[in-house]
């Protein structure tokens, strides 16, 4: 009877540790995984992009932009929390991230800016991401102020714990399962300044500025293993990241414009942009 009952016992303690191990997880800030969701994250911000400037009438401009995708290094992308010993996530689907993008300038210096990356699946990543921002241009002189409170939401499918190559090694706890098709809400909020130096007449205006993004993000695995068991167990963290950026507008022709920049968050990774824009005047 003792027997049993303590057999009893070990059986119901070993499956809380197993509900436990596969159960949703909040890594600390400081974790592998904090880190690589943060990294993630960069290239999604509606960042600035262009120079603060003033404008005479409602200004409308339609562009696409394309950002790159920073990667982590292995070690950053093998998780130590949630998921520890099973090797490195992939973030690296693609090299850039291109989406159209729409601003509306009214002259009273108040300002819309959306982008949206549509749910197009490019090498197995469907997304469908919109960026909003809201600021205000203030001048200063011959220069400009711009500033602007911005939020980035929505949902990105992609295999990052088990692609296709992780499903073939026999390493990997990956293999002979299914390609997974995990959920990453970004949910990124921030407010930054923005300072626009005009030069040439107006023609080039180079800008540089600074913010800070909070970031909420939550990923979710979806991934069958070769026993058919299912693994949906959630990620969820919080963070505060200070970001900085640079770059220049230039009036190629009249009413399209070109810009660039570096966007950099120095905690994680740093993401070049760049943007082809035309303005209309309703």
């Amino acid at each position: 009877m003792t027997r049993a009952l303590a057999g009893l016992l070990i059986g119901l303690l070993a499956g809380a540790g197993t509900a436990a191990a596969q159960g949703d997880c909040f890594p600390p800030r400081d974790s592998h995984e904090a880190r690589t969701l943060a990294i993630a994250s960069v290239p999604l911000v509606i960042s600035p992009l262009g120079a603060p400037a003033p404008v005479g009438r409602t200004t409308i401009r339609l562009g696409i932009e394309g950002a790159t995708v920073p990667n982590a290094d292995p070690l950053t992308r093998t998780a130590t929390i949630c998921r520890p010993g099973k090797g490195p996530e992939r973030i690296d689907f693609l090299f850039a991230i291109p989406r159209p993008r729409l601003d509306i300038l009214l002259p009273a210096g108040l300002g819309l800016e959306v982008s949206w990356i549509p749910p197009v699946r490019v090498n197995g990543v469907r997304a469908n991401v919109l960026g909003l921002a809201l600021g205000g241009r203030i001048p200063l002189g011959e220069m400009t102020l711009g500033l602007r409170g911005h939020a980035t939401v929505g949902l990105i499918r992609a295999p990052v714990t088990c692609d296709t190559e992780a499903l073939s090694d026999p390493a990997s706890e990956c293999f002979n399962g299914t390609r997974s098709d995990d959920r990453f809400h970004p949910n990124i909020f921030g407010a930054d300044a923005t300072l626009g130096i005009p030069l040439a007449g107006g023609r080039v205006r180079p800008y540089f500025g600074a913010g800070v993004n909070v970031l909420h993000p939550r990923f979710q695995v979806n991934f069958t293993n070769s026993q058919g068991s299912t693994d949906n167990r959630r990620i969820e963290v919080d963070l505060v990241r200070a970001v900085a950026f640079a770059g220049m507008s230039w009036m190629a022709a009249p009413r399209w414009e070109l810009a660039g920049e570096l966007y950099v968050s120095p905690a994680d990774a740093v993401s070049g942009r760049v943007a082809v824009r035309r303005s209309f005047l309703p």
